[in-house]
């Protein structure tokens, strides 16, 4: 069900036209919620934020139509790993 949910998820992106700047307004909303929450007191809001922070910075360097500036991050270039759920 899940693997289901996650292609589903990627048939639609797929599919839709680009928004431009999309993979920049990703990008600032990871650095930014990484620095909003970087010494918020609780550990769990903390740990979960940086997930998040981390998925969208991931999804900003690897999306479609990545700016040239962001293809020299390196997400780009890290070679696909058997759990890799990201892209």
């Amino acid at each position: 069900m899940t693997m289901d949910l996650i292609q589903r998820i990627q048939r639609f992106d797929e599919s839709r036209e680009g928004i431009p700047g999309e993979h920049w307004v990703a990008l600032g909303a990871g650095v930014a919620l990484w620095l909003a929450t970087r010494r918020h007191p609780s550990i769990a809001v903390r740990v979960v934020a940086s997930v998040a922070a981390t998925l969208l910075v991931a999804r900003a360097t690897t999306g479609r139509e990545v700016p040239a500036a962001l293809a020299k991050l390196p997400y780009v270039r890290a070679p696909r790993g058997r759990f890799d759920w990201i892209g």
